[in-house]
């Protein structure tokens, strides 16, 4: 099954439509499925803090919102780079924050809604979600098992989608022990729902192991230049490396195979090369008893097979034998 791939661009336009637009060609270069934005009319109060890793990144010296409008891109710009994005080849998707651009986006005809770690909890714009009947694909950090099943119980009870969750550790960028991918097992297990990964840790490892281990859906914020000022660079690949994770992704997908165990046929040339028979381990001659002292184990195998030792032990030799000489018994 072929993992969809979202080469998540988020705010890392900084507001520049070019830089969106440089960001929609190269995640089409990559190979990526889908390449997401995020719309938010305002969903940030004047009191809101700014996240550490925001202050980090950005300053102390202004608001969460005093960031956000400077990141944030109208309904119209939102709608060019739709257009861009089908002139240019690669689906558009975009995160809604809250209420309004659920409605705004939904009049684009998205394929599914990707609903964000900090939405899990909001009754109203979940409600607006799952009255557009679509599927959704939803990312759990921060949460409770016991919220992310509220959360479902919500979205399916008012009419949603299939519902695919992804694991995802709220702190940018993640460091490896926070990662935690064994979580996908326990959100199948718990909820049995497909899951993927949104991933915010440094590199291009995790979510190649998180197809690995059987990912649907992988999120992955990308940027055209780690070290741009803005909240989620740090936490972003380049485009070099997006496109080499898209590649190994594609690799392990055929890797994983079907599952069945057998000699494939490209294996049978190699049995002859690389298993064992029986043979002669110096002169033996004619009558001579076979034991472990005159015979061995050696390649090439078409003779007899080891698994025959105990059978070939004791009898007698039906002729000459050469060192290294392929055993027969008749």
């Amino acid at each position: 099954m072929k993992t969809i791939i979202i080469a998540e661009a988020g705010v890392n336009h900084n507001g520049d439509m070019d830089l969106a637009r440089k960001l929609i060609d190269e995640a089409k270069k990559a190979g990526a499925d889908y390449v997401k934005f995020q719309t938010a009319l305002n969903p940030t109060s004047k009191y809101a803090p700014k996240a550490e890793y925001q202050k980090r990144e950005t300053g102390a010296d202004e608001t969460q919102l005093q960031m956000a409008l400077k990141l944030r891109l109208t309904f119209d710009q939102h709608y060019e780079l739709y257009e861009y994005c089908k002139k240019v080849g690669i689906a558009y998707l975009s995160t809604a924050f809250d209420v309004d651009s659920v409605h705004f986006l939904d009049s684009l005809n998205l394929p599914f809604w990707k609903i964000p770690s900090g939405e899990i909890t909001n009754l109203p714009y979940l409600l607006e979600i799952a009255k557009t009947h679509k599927p959704i694909v939803m990312s759990t950090g921060m949460a409770e098992l016991e919220e992310i099943g509220v959360a479902i119980d919500i979205l399916k009870k008012n009419g949603s989608g299939d519902i695919t969750l992804l694991q995802c550790h709220t702190d940018y960028p993640t460091k490896m022990e926070n990662v935690n991918l064994r979580v996908m097992n326990t959100l199948a297990d718990t909820f049995h729902l497909p899951v993927g990964l949104s991933d915010h840790s440094v590199g291009i490892e995790v979510p190649i192991a998180a197809v690995a281990m059987g990912a649907t859906v992988i999120e992955k914020h990308f940027t055209l230049d780690r070290n741009m000022y803005g909240p989620d660079h740090k936490a972003s690949i380049e485009p070099s490396d997006l496109s080499k994770m898209v590649s190994s992704i594609r690799n392990i997908e055929v890797a994983l195979g079907d599952g069945k165990k057998s000699c494939s046929p490209l294996e049978q040339k190699n049995i002859i090369v690389a298993r064992k028979s029986i043979v002669a381990k110096r002169e033996i001659k004619k009558g001579e008893i076979l034991t472990e002292e005159n015979i061995t184990t050696k390649r090439p195998g078409n003779g007899v097979s080891p698994m025959k030792w105990f059978d070939v032990l004791g009898t007698t030799a039906v002729r000459d034998f050469g060192e290294d000489e392929l055993i027969c018994l008749e």
